[in-house]
């Protein structure tokens, strides 16, 4: 999800429980196409409460690059039936 941030002054809260949010890391997966990508440690911000996950944009940019790049190279993989 991506969501425009509050200013420093103005902590964050989570829209579901209304948490206080945290800039830490969390995992990111996604099956597609055939293949399962797993990435481990993406920057975000955590709700302490609950444990709602935001990737800010850069990090959604980031990852939808590297899926679109998945998705090209699988097609030059021959797949038998």
């Amino acid at each position: 999800m991506v969501r425009r941030f509050q200013s420093e002054d103005q902590p964050m809260t989570c829209i579901h429980c209304q948490g206080r949010m945290e800039k830490g890391t969390a995992p990111f997966h996604v099956d597609r196409n055939g293949y399962h990508l797993l990435l481990d440690t993406i920057p975000a911000w955590v709700c302490q409460q609950c444990g709602e996950v935001y990737f800010e944009e850069a990090e959604v940019d980031s990852i939808q690059s590297l899926i679109r790049t998945m998705d090209i190279q699988l097609e030059r993989v021959p797949i038998s039936v």
